[in-house]
């Protein structure tokens, strides 16, 4: 543990991408920060006053947290602040068969249970499998521990995580009133609003939120296919549809709809509801199918063998440097066993060693593929390069219809 006196809470897993906009934000609003995590690399950057990824109005925030020695940094389970508020930032991944994988968070709550004392206030912060919370707070009391435990999502945008928590509700649930009046006590020193549900309820707002977006990126994915069998444009379609008509502003444009929350939030949703959820399992087909449609058309179009092809943007989605479950990844994947080339390009990524210029993409490229539409490549001359531009973004390239 370094700094000086006891923190006010501990955020366990504080230095990836969930826990950081948190313990900043806590920082901000007076409070002194464990930030507990086992990666202890991360933990030493962010000492440095360095961050490991693209966080909009954090360094700031870092630089004044350090300053004031409101940040604590600890790899050890038994370093949690005694008695004081822990937020636990691991959720229910999905497994090979699309199944919630609970384990994950059991072993988490099993390496913090020799230091979690009587009373303690206990927040889970990422998604849960419905019915999660009520299920740790039992096996918490067979192991002779009465904890408050409560479960407060996380729902903002990546890399704009700071800014949406001092501006988005938040959702609060609690298994005791107690503990839900403490966890409604303890985030209304940095949300605007708190919004009060049962456990369960709070589980599938999160799974309901990620669902639903999931879906209207397969919806309009759906649509672009449509058009494109049909050798229309979708972009000239949905512009149209949208321009000054109200009740189409919030249909999305076409594009590659991935990262770490959507497809596995929609999963857990299908698995809870028993394979029952065809909308979501719908979405899933379209949105994951649709590098495999690209990439049958191209074949339909081109002798791929020979060519060289570029893929532009390995983040799943714009802007960021993060680029879990992207399919930009997909295409390279699949690409790699038909083209003759594969290169790679990208911005803001820094942990992939395979990335090329986007100069010497561009010129050594036959074939290009916009996959993510950083606004670095609005602009950029392609050479006049065929391109792939599912999201209508680049003016004036050579876009393939």
């Amino acid at each position: 543990m370094s700094g000086t006196g006891a923190p006010d809470l501990t955020v366990v897993g504080g230095a990836g991408h969930v826990g950081v906009p948190l313990v900043l934000a806590f920082a901000r609003a007076g409070l002194r920060v464990n930030i507990n995590d086992l990666n202890r690399c991360a933990l030493d950057e962010l000492a440095a006053g360095r961050l490991a990824f693209l966080e909009q109005d954090a360094e700031p925030l870092l630089a004044a947290a350090l300053k004031d020695k409101r940040l604590a940094f600890s790899t050890s389970p038994a370093e949690i602040t005694a008695g004081a508020p822990v937020i636990v930032t691991i959720g229910t991944p999905v497994d090979e068969f699309l199944n919630p994988v609970r384990k994950v968070v059991q072993a988490c709550i099993d390496d913090l249970l020799p230091w979690l004392s009587e009373g303690q206030l206990l927040i889970l912060r990422s998604t849960l499998y419905p019915g999660t919370t009520d299920w740790i707070a039992g096996y918490l009391e067979r192991q002779g521990k009465r904890l408050k435990v409560a479960f407060c999502p996380e729902r903002v945008v990546q890399g704009q995580g700071i800014r949406e928590l001092g501006q988005m509700p938040q959702i609060v649930s609690g298994v005791s009133p107690e503990a839900e009046e403490e966890a409604a006590r303890l985030f209304g020193l940095i949300a605007p609003e708190i919004v009060r549900v049962k456990p369960a309820e709070a589980e599938l707002a999160k799974l309901f939120n990620n669902a639903y977006r999931y879906i209207e990126f397969a919806t309009t994915n759906q649509f672009y296919l449509i058009a494109k069998s049909g050798g229309l444009d979708y972009g000239a379609i949905h512009g149209a549809m949208r321009h000054h008509y109200p009740r189409a502003k919030g249909i999305p444009s076409a594009g590659l709809a991935a990262g770490p929350c959507l497809f596995k939030d929609t999963m857990q949703l299908a698995a809870f509801a028993q394979n029952q959820f065809t909308l979501g399992q719908a979405a899933m087909l379209i949105n994951e199918g649709i590098v495999l449609r690209i990439i049958d058309d191209l074949r339909a179009r081109f002798d791929l063998a020979p060519l060289t092809v570029g893929l532009l943007g390995m983040d799943f989605k714009a802007d960021i440097d993060d680029t879990r479950a992207s399919l930009s990844y997909k295409f390279k994947n699949m690409l790699s066993g038909l083209a003759g080339k594969v290169l790679t390009t990208d911005p803001f990524v820094r942990t992939d060693p395979d990335l090329t210029p986007l100069e010497d993409v561009v010129e050594r490229s036959d074939l290009l593929i916009l996959c993510t539409p950083h606004s670095a490549y609005r602009g950029v001359d392609l050479k006049g390069k065929p391109v792939v531009d599912i999201w209508r973004f680049l003016d004036g390239a050579n876009r393939l219809p």
